[in-house]
């Protein structure tokens, strides 16, 4: 029986890789890449215009407030587009092939969410790598928001360090 130890290792701008592997530049099936982010009314306005999705849930508290919820919401696809980040960000040259979302509860302006992704199945596929991800998506820690799976073609399983962050 090989028992592989957990390798974590924080990194600049909020970013957290958690490695099950022995080599721990190398994705392997097991392992863990996470990004934090808080999204601002600021990111919600830009979303709205390029998106055109102009549903008045995501900018009009008293519109929000009367269905239900505790304010504006942040757009769901927003909060989704985590994952995408996550993976080009160490793996450049990344190519998303499909993504399946189960949205969970509502993010809010100023909600810390933590975006998840974790290698599932890896194969080599053309000089690339086709790699099958869990995604996730957690508020304050510890409530999932936003779950699903998401498929990528990786040019290669070495995981290359963030250059830099937007927020």
């Amino acid at each position: 029986m090989v028992i592989r130890s957990l390798h974590c290792r924080k990194v600049q701008f909020l970013s957290l890789r958690c490695f099950t592997s022995v080599t721990p530049h190398v994705l392997k099936p097991g392992d863990v890449l996470r990004k934090a982010r808080v999204f601002t009314e600021e990111d919600v306005l830009q979303y709205s215009k390029v998106s055109c999705d102009s549903n008045p849930l995501h900018a009009d508290a008293v519109a929000a407030r009367n269905v239900g919820f505790e304010g504006p919401l942040v757009h769901g696809m927003l909060v989704a587009s985590l994952f995408p980040h996550i993976i080009s960000s160490h793996f450049p040259g990344a190519v998303y092939v499909s993504q399946s979302l189960n949205f969970k509860f509502p993010v809010y302006i100023g909600d810390k969410i933590i975006g998840e992704v974790q290698a599932t199945n890896l194969r080599e596929n053309k000089n690339r790598h086709l790699a099958k991800f869990k995604t996730k998506c957690f508020k304050n820690g510890e409530l999932l928001v936003i779950d699903g799976e998401a498929v990528a073609l990786l040019p290669t399983l070495s995981l290359e360090l963030e250059q830099h962050e937007e927020r």
